[in-house]
């Protein structure tokens, strides 16, 4: 078959729970040992594994015969060079997608699901199976495109770091981290267990879990407490009413949109005491509003994205970060 591009397939991939086990007992045998003596059922790492096997196999055929493809283990992605003009498919859980999209500036990504009874799936449209129908419609530019709005860390320090779900500021444990924190005309000091920065595209994790808690402890806290027993308190009618601009569906709490020009942090956990306070704990980051953190804290001060704690700057004393959106835009194929 003649290639449908000269320009190159990318094919983004990931080890199995299956393969991590045999890395870490060195066969098959002594890892079904370990899982089994633990009372787990074994089959279900070996089911996964055929199932991304064969489809991994599929995908790869199924590009070859579309034009020059490169594949590429999740763990090379920080080093990997992408081109300007390549096509990327991924081939796994929508967290492989995000993680692939901090890497890359505008080319189009084809998120594929190689299991869909095991993973729902919120970033992958595409079944393997699809693929030598759409991949041609996507090099020929006749498929849909969704933007992807960044998330970015810029450190006084010329130090950087994009998310694509959400960023994480605080201690690198468990523990309190001490900042100040700053966004338009309002500033306070601030002592809690961290701030989350959320994109359109993670509101649908970290950032529904944070909303969904709050408004659960302010119901339950009001029916047990009562409101004078809790200042300044808002009662949940309020929160449904401060947050129907998110997109929230009868006034429950939900999402934003993946292209939204702005992001929303939230306060973990804040503690007020004599020198913190606790009333910047939720707000929307415009480009014209950025969110400023000045850390306090002596050591173990952190700031990663997306859940990758291994990849991550230092947030210790005297570090200033300036928390915006990025200029740079994910691209999903839809």
């Amino acid at each position: 078959m003649n290639p449908s591009t000269e320009n190159k397939i990318v094919l983004v991939t990931r080890a199995t729970r299956l393969h991590d086990l045999v890395r870490r007992f060195n066969t098959v045998e002594q890892a079904r040992f370990y899982v089994e003596h633990l009372g787990a059922d074994f089959s279900d790492y070996l089911a996964e594994d055929d199932n991304y096997g064969r489809a991994r196999r599929q995908a790869e055929e199924t590009l070859a015969n579309q034009g020059r493809i490169q594949v590429v283990d999740r763990v090379y992605l920080p080093n990997f060079m992408f081109g300007p003009k390549d096509t990327v498919v991924v081939l796994g859980q929508d967290g492989l997608v995000a993680n692939t999209l901090k890497y890359l500036d505008g080319q189009p990504v084809l998120g594929v699901n190689p299991d869909e009874a095991r993973w729902d799936g919120q970033l992958l449209p595409f079944k393997v199976g699809d693929l030598p129908k759409v991949l041609p419609e996507v090099l020929r530019g006749g498929r849909s495109r969704r933007s992807v709005t960044m998330a970015t860390a810029n450190l006084n320090n010329g130090q950087s770091l994009l998310a694509v779900n959400d960023l994480f500021i605080g201690p690198r444990s468990h523990g309190s981290a001490r900042y100040r924190i700053a966004i338009g005309d309002e500033a306070e000091r601030q002592s809690s267990s961290g701030v989350i920065v959320s994109t359109g595209l993670g509101s649908t994790g970290w950032f529904t879990s944070l909303m969904t808690g709050a408004a659960a402890i302010a119901d339950i806290a009001g029916a047990l407490l009562g409101d004078t027993s809790v200042p300044n308190r808002a009662k949940p009618h309020e929160i449904s009413q401060r947050t129907d601009h998110l997109g929230s569906e009868h006034g429950a709490i939900a999402t934003f949109p993946w292209e939204a020009r702005y992001l929303y942090f939230t306060v973990r956990e804040p503690f007020p005491s004599n020198t913190t306070r606790a009333s910047l704990v939720f707000g929307r980051v415009t480009p014209e509003a950025p969110l400023v953190l000045v850390s306090e804290m002596a050591e173990q001060g952190v700031i990663f994205s997306d859940g990758i704690e291994k990849d991550f700057l230092d947030f210790n004393a005297g570090a200033r970060a300036v928390i915006s959106l990025a200029e740079r835009k994910g691209c999903l194929v839809t």
